[in-house]
């Protein structure tokens, strides 16, 4: 262990080696967070003595979780007989609700919801109480009204406006639905969590002097929700280590308060702060860059990023006519980095505003290029995978009346929406679950409320239903055979126009199910939904595949080459209401600091977007991040052309080059447009 902290800088050794009180690193980009995060963890546990089980380690992302747990548990003597709690937020709050959410009034074996269903549930409600709102509008309210702690009642109250009354109205019947069918969402799973500890005083002692060290990653991206958890979980000791860098709080619109970071020291008296400002990751003109620009916020601690990698090439600036230009350019270069021997993993395209995605997909694709668009519709979204994921459900709890209902017509069993309706019903007033009221009723009684034929396919679901439960129970070993041999969902999806492709999502999914059953012989289904409930993006990052992605899902990420689009005014940084122009620049840093060695920042002179084309200005954080003046514009310069070449204009396309004058430090050429023959100065056109 002595060699690991030796072999740390000093900054690193000063966070690692503290114990007691609260203590802020300020971790820059690419400053090795994670290990100095990690070497803390094992050096409590196996220098100091710290029982693990005192330990609390706290992360964002399902990814970050199992890397930091890989780290700690390659540090930690081998002796130590447990591992310390290191996972996501959400997970904590899941493992929390497991064993206490009780104390609500409420059974254990709660089933959490995702955003997918969460939706449908609103549409509903919102349709019921005749309220013509946006449903994802609605959904985010109510998010945001649950990470602040406001009740329904309070929103009611407070609201001045008519919609946002509405909004509280639905807000009021979906918390009453989510608790009658004991279903969690993702806010519930911290809300609760801190509504059990904030009421019982007791509980609240007792679990902060369990974990008697709390450490947290990401602290720049913590809501005021997590911030007041945290306040409870760590109010017997104050023995909180929160990781973070200010410069990189880019979620504000989600919620998340950089005041939580920025004033820390505030919250936590006698705070011991410690800045990471050696960044491993970057060359030294990629960072002069970053710097340059961050300097420019006024709400910042304040450090400044230094090289261990050293110099290396200078940030290159792209400039092209217009993004079809722009985005068939990247391709070709980057196909000129592959045929090197360069690793398509290496490489990234981001950009601010999703829209951007369109012309660098079809850029892409005309190219040959292989590439995936992280934020694209996820795995689990896909309706395939989540129809057998509420059969698991329902496996799981027979009395989940949600997961029930998407899936007692798929496959088909003769039941419209009227004969659902009136299973529901006939439920509701025999006070028991749908399956529970399908599995007791007589078959000549199930006769009289749905067809004949429905009868006998319900019949035949709930002895299969049974059948496979028996199974689970037993071992999920050939469990899968046996679902898709009673249930033919495979079967059912392969009957469809894109039947192939849907097929080949089942086959996925099962692959991982049946590799995560042999990585752990005891998981349970339980187990196995929960940590499906947890998946993010960015878990989800494994294909060799050139990566287009936009800036706030780069985050945590690197790239050998990088290339930023859309540099200009309006589209990075935005522009208008509601624009926070220090976390636009924050973003700008963000993006800028994924680069290892090779950055390209690119702009052009005209967007097609929101229906129209338009001509546009170059990015203010260009300047401010020192390229312009200190770089040439190397590709914007006029190259040379001679007769016959192709170029393209913005206004009269593409026309053939007839004649080739000097004219100052540029050329004139003479181009024929089509019939149409005008002079134009070079570097209003771009090769073709």
């Amino acid at each position: 262990m002595q060699e690991v902290i030796e072999a740390l800088n000093e900054a690193q050794q000063e966070a690692v080696q503290h114990i007691d009180g609260p203590l802020l690193i300020l971790a820059g980009a690419g400053s090795g967070k994670t290990k100095t995060l990690t070497t803390r963890l094992a050096y409590l546990i196996s220098v100091v003595g710290i029982d693990p089980h005192n330990t609390l380690t706290l992360t964002f992302t399902n990814k970050a979780a199992k890397e930091m747990r890989y780290r700690a548990s390659a540090l930690i003597n081998t002796h130590i007989s447990s591992m310390p709690l290191l996972c996501t937020f959400h997970k904590f709050g899941l493992l929390f609700l497991k064993f206490h959410i009780e104390k609500l009034g409420r059974a254990n074996n709660f089933v959490i919801i995702d955003s997918d269903d969460r939706k449908k549930i609103l549409k509903r409600i919102a349709k019921e109480h005749k309220i013509d709102l946006n449903i994802a509008f609605i959904g985010s309210e109510i998010s945001k009204y649950k990470n602040t702690l406001l009740s329904a009642d309070e929103i009611i109250k407070k609201a001045e406006l008519v919609d946002y009354k509405k909004i509280a109205m639905i807000y009021k019947s979906y918390e009453k639905e989510i608790t009658e069918n004991n279903l969690v969402d993702f806010d519930d799973l911290l809300m609760l969590t801190y509504r059990i500890l904030d009421e019982n005083d007791d509980l609240r002692k007792e679990t902060s002097n369990r974990y008697q060290y709390i450490m947290v990653d990401e602290y720049q991206d913590t809501n005021e929700l997590q911030f007041k958890l945290l306040e409870l979980l760590a109010s017997e000791h104050n023995n909180l280590c929160v990781v973070g860098d200010d410069d990189q709080s880019i979620y504000g619109w989600r919620g998340a308060n950089i005041r939580n970071i920025l004033e820390f020291s505030s919250y936590f008296e006698n705070t011991k702060t410690v800045k990471l400002e050696i960044n491993y990751r970057s060359t030294i003109p990629i960072l002069k860059a970053a710097n340059e620009l961050i300097e420019h916020n006024s709400q910042r601690i304040g450090k400044k990023l230094s090289s261990f990698k050293g110099d290396g090439q200078n940030v290159k600036l792209f400039h092209s006519l217009d993004e079809s230009l722009e985005s068939r350019s990247i391709a070709r270069e980057i196909k000129v980095l592959l045929a090197k021997g360069v690793s398509s993993d290496e490489i990234a395209v981001l950009y601010r505003i999703n829209a951007l995605s369109r012309s660098l997909e079809e850029g892409f694709t005309k190219e040959g290029l292989p590439f995936k668009l992280l934020g694209g519709m996820r795995f689990y979204d896909r309706a395939e995978i989540k129809d057998i994921i509420s059969y698991f459900r329902l496996l799981s709890n027979p009395n989940d009346d949600f997961s029930l209902e998407r899936i007692i017509n798929k496959p088909k069993r003769g039941l419209g929406k009227v004969s659902i309706d009136k299973l529901k019903k006939e439920a509701f007033h025999k006070q028991c679950s749908i399956f529970t009221f399908i599995s007791q009723i007589e078959t000549d009684e199930l006769n009289q409320i749905v067809s004949k034929r429905a009868t006998n396919s319900l019949k035949e679901f709930v002895n299969n239903i049974n059948t496979l439960r028996a199974k689970i129970e037993s071992s999920l070993y050939n469990f899968l055979e046996l679902f898709e041999e009673l249930v033919g969902i495979k079967k059912y999806y392969a009957s469809m126009i894109d039947g192939q492709e849907r097929v080949l999502n089942i086959d996925e999914f099962n692959g991982y199910f049946r590799e995560a059953i042999y990585t752990n012989p005891n998981l349970s289904l339980d187990v196995f939904l929960n940590d499906i409930s947890l998946q993010s993006d960015q878990d989800q990052i494994d294909e060799n595949a050139i990566t287009i992605m936009s800036i706030h899902a780069s985050k945590g990420l690197e790239f050998e080459h990088l290339y930023v689009i859309g540099l200009e005014e309006e589209f990075f940084p935005l522009l208008g209401d509601g624009c926070n122009m220090e976390e636009e620049r924050r973003l700008g840093y963000v993006a800028i600091t994924r680069a290892k060695s090779d950055l390209t920042l690119c702009y052009t002179d005209s967007r097609f977007y929101k229906g129209q084309r338009k001509l546009i200005k170059k990015s203010r954080f260009l300047g401010e991040a020192g390229l312009i003046n200190d770089i040439a514009f190397q590709r914007s310069k006029s190259p040379s052309y001679k007769k016959g070449d192709l170029v393209k204009h913005k206004l009269f396309g593409i026309g053939r080059i007839q004649g080739v004058t000097k004219s100052g430090k540029e050329y004139k050429l003479k181009i024929n447009f089509g019939g149409s023959k005008r002079e134009i100065i070079s570097s209003f056109v771009q090769s073709v």
